[in-house]
């Protein structure tokens, strides 16, 4: 009847083994620049360290020229820019959208919610219906194209 078990056990230990190997991945870095003023940024940020990303902030002075310096087409705006996994995220992407990004790597600037939705991370206002909004991937032509629909 020992024999019956071994199966069992070796699968076991694999798993265990499995998730001992996955608890231990790093989490993805993202470089934050934002003006060390702003509220939603800062929430923005918490909302990926949630989602399993490490934020390294940079406060910067004027977000619009850094935004041009790291090569974000400006049209496509916010109160912040990242770098995540070589790609350029503009504003307040759903962490789950960027972890898609990564998955999928398409040759592409990165992903960007123009402005300030009411109800996307970090913008969420208690009272306040959330507006429905879009993520947008940034082509390397800069023209842009519908991600996700939120």
């Amino acid at each position: 009847m020992a024999t019956q078990w071994k199966p069992w056990l070796l699968a076991g230990c694999y798993a265990l083994l499995s998730l001992s190997a996955f608890a231990q991945t790093p989490p993805l870095q993202a470089e934050m620049y934002m003006d060390p003023s702003c509220p939603c940024c800062k929430k923005w940020a918490a909302h990926l360290e949630q989602h399993g990303f490490a934020v390294k902030i940079h406060h910067v002075a004027n977000i619009n020229q850094t935004r041009q310096q790291l090569g974000m087409p400006s049209q496509y705006g916010s109160c912040h820019t990242a770098k995540v996994g070589g790609y350029l995220i503009e504003g307040h992407v759903p962490a789950q959208d960027i972890k898609q990004l990564l998955l999928q790597k398409p040759k592409a600037i990165g992903l960007a919610v123009p402005g300030m939705v009411t109800g996307s991370p970090g913008m969420e206002t208690p009272g306040v219906p959330n507006q429905p909004y879009q993520t947008l991937l940034i082509e390397n032509h800069r023209s842009a194209k519908v991600f996700a629909n939120h």
